[in-house]
C-alpha cells in the first residue's frame, strides 16, 4: 500500500486518512496525538506515495523544527501609510493654496 499525503491536513483528518489506508501515525512533537484535532501536519515521513506494508508507521510533525521556517510572530500592522514623504497639496480655507501663499508657481 502507498503512504497517503498527510501534509496540510488537520490532525483529525490525518488520522482518518491514515486509518483508511491501513497505516499508523506517530508524532514526536505531539505525544497526545489521539487528542490533537485542529493542528495541521507540516511534515511527514515516509513521503506520500512510498510503498509500505500494511500497519507501517508514518511519522508526522505539527510544528516546524528549529530553523525550518514557520510563520514567526504576527504583529498587527497600521493600516495607514508611513509618516513622511510627499503629501498632497491641500487648499487652505478661503480658497488659497499653500503653494500660492509662498509664491510657488509651476513651470
Amino acid at each position: 500500500m502507498r503512504v497517503p499525503r498527510l501534509v496540510g491536513l488537520m490532525a483529525v483528518d490525518a488520522r482518518v486518512s491514515a486509518e483508511a489506508r491501513g497505516v499508523l501515525l506517530a508524532s514526536p512533537d505531539r505525544p497526545d496525538l489521539q487528542l490533537a484535532v485542529v493542528d495541521y501536519v507540516v511534515r511527514q515521513y515516509p513521503a506520500p506515495g512510498v510503498e509500505v506494508p500494511r500497519g507501517a508507521v508514518v511519522t508526522v510533525w505539527f510544528d516546524f523544527g528549529e530553523g525550518e521556517g514557520g510563520g514567526g510572530v504576527r504583529e498587527p500592522r497600521p493600516s495607514r501609510p508611513p509618516h513622511g514623504g510627499l503629501r498632497r497639496e491641500l487648499d487652505e480655507p478661503g480658497g488659497h493654496s499653500y503653494a500660492a501663499c509662498v509664491g510657488f508657481s509651476p513651470p
